[in-house]
């Protein structure tokens, strides 16, 4: 049993077959342009693919080298100034209010 159609119920095994004879009958002379034109279609998929698994496979057996983080070197200029008490030099700490967190002194 094929598909179903919604509008006439099932397709038989002969309708089927009416069904390609018209198919052939109408499109026959293009079959065999239809046909090549797929085989090629198939062919250049699988050489494309194969080229692909081929590239994979070499990659994963290339050894990968070795990885080395290195970290970029800080700018002297850009350092933070500190004071004596190990602050930062560029907060104005002029104007401190009492038991606002500050450290007592």
């Amino acid at each position: 049993m094929l598909t179903s159609l919604a509008l006439f119920g099932p397709i038989g095994t002969w309708e089927a077959i009416v069904l390609l004879g018209l198919g052939l009958l109408i499109f026959g002379r293009r079959l065999p342009e239809v046909g090549r034109s797929l085989g090629k279609g198939i062919v250049e998929f699988r050489k494309g693919l194969s080229g692909v698994e081929q590239e994979i496979e070499e990659a994963s057996k290339r050894p990968s080298p070795p990885r080395q983080e290195q970290l970029p070197e800080r700018d002297p200029q850009l350092r933070t100034p500190v004071t004596e008490t190990g602050e930062d030099a560029r907060v104005n700490r002029g104007n401190r209010v009492e038991g606002a967190g500050g450290p007592a002194a």
